[in-house]
């Protein structure tokens, strides 16, 4: 690459002509001309690109306005050196040497200037689009990828000095570090299983903070938040459980909240044998249709389904505004059938057995 370059300033410049103090002379002029050069460009970009930057809406314009002047003024500056040392006619080792100091240089600038404005996307755009969504694990996930990205743009910027400016291998580099890297992930080889379960959660998006769940063990609780390593639930006792991503995204999940609050409650009455049906059907269907949590539509119902081992049992299937509201509804709706039965005479039978004995 150093080669490259060289030869391409030869060609730009020619051979230079004249003794040296003269070559020198003109040498340092092309240096001050850059400098002036840079000095204007720095100049028009403050008096034009940061004024109508300042001039909009945006913060973050004006801040990669500023992150990016700095670096366009030692370019320039760089720029002019490459020529200015060129023109000297030195010989060709301290050329290339020389190009290769300000190749780097010119890498290091940009590279520093990347990690700026990752830092101000990162910092002042992202965050506002985050901060509209109703999950926690983007809003965690902002510095992870943005540490992510400064280890790559380092990480190229150290590849481009090694490989293309300085002609070094770096072959054996990347096997070596392909084992340290084999190493790294079996000993984090749990914490990597959490972070990519937060990931695969932020992405299905199977729940939200404040939806109603349920979990394989049969608690139910509302998401309290989602991060990168464990989502924690509060659960009907008002205790937090915090459970790894990792198992979350393996098991399986009942969400009461969505795709829409409306929940179906089911309740089981059993009425004594010898009981009138249609007496009993009406005086649950009363009890249900008149309560102030049960919604009107879908409309409640009550079914007798089956003939028990002590008693008649009665299907209550009643739909309710919010999950929340279930555990409410089963009090309410019991003590009214106590109070209704007792006035109406039904019988809720005890479980009974019936023993025969055989005398001899």
């Amino acid at each position: 690459m150093n080669d490259t370059v060289s030869l391409y300033l030869n060609n730009v410049i020619g051979t230079p002509a004249g003794s040296f103090e003269s070559r020198l002379a003109i040498s340092l002029l092309i240096l001050f001309s850059s400098i002036v050069i840079a000095a204007i460009v720095d100049f028009l970009f403050k008096r034009v690109f940061l004024y109508y930057a300042s001039r909009t809406k945006l913060d973050f314009d004006d801040l990669i306005a500023g992150a990016l002047r700095k670096p366009l003024y030692l370019t320039v500056i760089v720029i002019g050196m490459f020529f200015s040392l060129h023109y000297t006619d030195l010989t060709t080792t301290y050329i290339v040497i020389l190009d290769g100091i300000g190749l780097t240089l010119l890498c290091v600038i940009w590279v520093i200037a990347l990690i700026k404005i990752n830092k101000i996307f990162f910092e002042k755009v992202f965050p506002h689009l985050t901060h509209k969504t109703d999950t926690q694990i983007d809003d965690e996930l902002l510095p992870l990828f943005k540490g992510i990205i400064n280890i790559a743009l380092v990480f190229i910027g150290t590849l481009a000095v090694l490989n293309v400016i300085w002609n070094i291998n770096v072959t054996p580099l990347f096997a070596s570090a392909g084992i340290a890297g084999i190493a790294v992930a079996f000993a984090a080889q749990d914490s990597i299983a959490q972070l990519f379960g937060g990931i695969s959660i932020y992405f299905d998006q199977p729940f939200k903070k404040g939806d109603r769940i349920e979990l394989d063990s049969g608690e139910v609780g509302i998401v309290h938040e989602v991060g990168i390593r464990s989502t924690r639930i509060m659960n009907l006792y008002n205790n937090m459980i915090i459970i790894p991503n990792k198992m979350i995204a393996n098991s399986k999940i009942i969400n009461y909240t969505s795709p829409q609050s409306n929940m179906l409650v089911k309740m089981t009455m059993g009425v004594a044998y010898g009981s009138d049906v249609e007496k009993v059907r009406n005086v649950l269907y009363d009890i249900i249709k008149s309560n102030d949590l049960v919604l009107k539509y879908p409309e409640p119902s009550v079914r007798f389904s089956e003939y028990g081992d002590s008693s008649l049992d009665f299907g209550l299937y009643m739909w309710i505004k919010s999950p929340s509201d279930r555990i409410k509804l089963i009090d309410m709706v019991n003590s009214r059938i106590a109070e209704e039965f007792e006035k109406m005479g039904i019988e809720i039978p005890f479980p009974t057995r019936t023993l025969y004995i055989k005398n001899e």
